[in-house]
C-alpha cells in the first residue's frame, strides 16, 4: 500500500485512509437515472444485505449523508410516538442517538455505563422486565469515544427473550466485526460507506426487517429522512427520490467489491486485528497506556491515556506526527485525557509501524524520554485482541 505524495496516512475512525482503486472509481460522472448506475444501486443494496445474510429477513434502504443520518432516518422511520425507546449509552454516540430521539419528540430512557465499561446485559435484562412499555432497545456495537466492543450478540438475545425490538448502531463494526443475522435478532442495523467497508463519507444506510419497514409509512417526521419512503422509491425504479451522491456510490461499488475479495468481514478483520496488534504492542513498548484491556478493546480505534511528561503537550505531538505523513484522532472521552490512533482503513502492519516510528521522532523532537514512566492500572497482557 503506497501512500501518494502529500497525502497522509489517516490512523482514524473515518474518514479513512482509502485504497488507489476506490479513489479512482471517482473519476467517472454517472447520470442518476443511467441504467448502468441503477443497477449499481441494487448491486450494492443487494451485497450489504448478503454481508450480514440478511437477505431474507431485510431491506436495504440508502440514504445522502454521513452515518448520523442515516441513524435520524431509521430512528425516525422505526420508532412511532406511542413507543419507548431504551438506550443503552456508554459513549458519545449512545448520547447521540438520545440528543436524535429528544428532538423528534419521542418517548425513550437512557441505561447507561462508564465510557471504559460494555453495556450491562444483566442490567439491560432487568430493566425490560421491570418496564413493559418499553418496545425498542437502540445499542452501539463499537462505540469508537473509546474503541470499546460492546457485547451485541448477548444484547440481541436478551432484547429477543424479552419480546422487544433491537436497533443497532453498527457504524464502526459493519463490513468486519462479526454480526449474522440469522442468529441476532434485529429489527435494523445502521451503517455508511466509510468505516469498515473503506469507502468515502457520504452514504448511510439501514438494513431493516421486513415487516418493521411495511409497517412503518407515515411514521417519518421528515420528509429527506423517510427511509419507508425512499424504500418504495426504490423499489418501484431503483432511483432515488433526491439527487444521489453518485461518486460515493460508485466508490463503495467498488470498495465491497475488494472487501469480496479480501475475503469479506472475516478477512478485513484478520487485518485490523493484525493491524490493532502492531500498534498496541508497539505503544505499550514506548510506554503508552491504553484505556482499555485486550478483552473489551476492538480492533477499529485505540485509545491511549494522555502521558503526564513535562514537555508531552498533544497538539505538539499531534503536528510532528502529521509532518511525518500520519494523521491521528483527540480524545472523546469524559473520564480521562486521551488521544486515540485508528487501525482500520486502507492499512496495514506496515503502516502501523511507520506510525510507530514516527511517535518516537515526535517523542524525540518534544524532548519527552520513552519508554514513558506513567503508571497504569489498565491490565496490559498481551492477549488476541478481540
Amino acid at each position: 500500500m503506497t501512500r501518494p505524495t502529500n497525502e497522509p496516512w489517516l490512523l482514524t475512525p473515518g474518514p479513512l485512509t482509502t485504497s488507489k482503486t476506490t479513489k479512482d472509481a471517482m473519476l467517472r460522472d454517472w447520470g442518476s437515472r443511467d441504467m448502468a448506475f441503477l443497477n449499481t444501486n441494487r448491486r450494492i443494496r443487494s451485497i450489504l444485505l448478503d454481508l450480514v445474510n440478511a437477505a431474507d429477513s431485510h431491506e436495504c434502504v440508502p440514504v445522502q449523508g454521513s452515518g448520523t443520518f442515516a441513524v435520524e432516518a431509521a430512528l425516525g422511520t422505526l420508532i412511532k410516538n406511542t413507543d419507548k425507546t431504551l438506550v443503552l449509552v456508554n459513549g458519545a454516540y449512545g448520547k447521540r442517538i438520545a440528543r436524535i430521539l429528544e428532538i423528534l419528540g419521542l418517548n425513550f430512557t437512557v441505561q447507561e455505563t462508564p465510557e471504559n465499561q460494555p453495556n450491562d446485559v444483566d442490567a439491560l435484562a432487568g430493566q425490560l422486565h421491570s418496564d413493559p412499555a418499553i418496545s425498542h432497545v437502540v445499542a452501539v456495537h463499537c462505540e469508537t469515544t473509546s474503541g470499546l466492543l460492546n457485547p451485541i450478540a448477548e444484547i440481541a438475545d436478551a432484547v429477543a427473550k424479552a419480546g422487544r425490538k433491537l436497533i443497532i448502531d453498527g457504524m464502526s463494526a459493519f463490513g468486519a466485526l462479526p454480526i449474522d443475522a440469522r442468529d441476532t435478532q434485529f429489527e435494523a442495523l445502521i451503517a455508511s460507506s466509510n468505516k469498515c467497508l473503506e469507502g468515502i463519507p457520504g452514504l448511510g444506510f439501514a438494513l431493516i426487517e421486513k415487516t418493521a419497514l411495511a409497517n412503518a409509512k407515515g411514521t417519518s417526521r421528515s420528509l429527506c429522512l423517510d427511509l419507508f419512503d425512499q424504500w418504495q422509491t426504490m423499489e418501484s425504479n431503483a432511483q432515488w427520490r433526491f439527487t444521489p451522491p453518485t461518486h460515493v456510490i460508485a466508490a463503495l461499488d467498488s470498495a465491497l467489491s475488494q472487501l469480496i475479495a479480501e475475503g469479506g468481514p472475516a478477512g478485513r478483520l484478520d487485518r485490523y486485528k493484525n493491524n490493532c496488534r502492531r500498534l498496541v504492542n508497539g505503544m505499550r513498548a514506548l510506554g503508552f497506556a491504553t484505556l482499555l484491556p485486550d478483552t473489551l478493546q476492538a480492533p477499529i480505534i485505540i485509545t491511549f491515556k494522555m502521558p503526564t511528561a513535562k514537555n508531552f503537550i498533544f497538539s505538539n505531538f499531534y503536528d510532528h506526527l502529521k509532518d511525518q505523513g500520519y494523521v491521528i484522532y483527540p480524545g472523546k472521552l469524559t473520564i480521562i485525557d486521551s488521544f486515540r490512533m485508528g487501525c482500520i482503513g486502507h492499512l496495514t502492519e506496515s503502516q502501523m509501524s511507520g506510525a510507530l516510528s514516527a511517535v518516537e521522532v515526535a517523542l524525540q523532537r518534544l524532548g519527552v524520554a520513552y519508554p514513558l514512566k506513567t503508571p497504569s492500572p489498565t491490565n496490559q497482557t498481551q492477549r488476541n485482541v478481540l
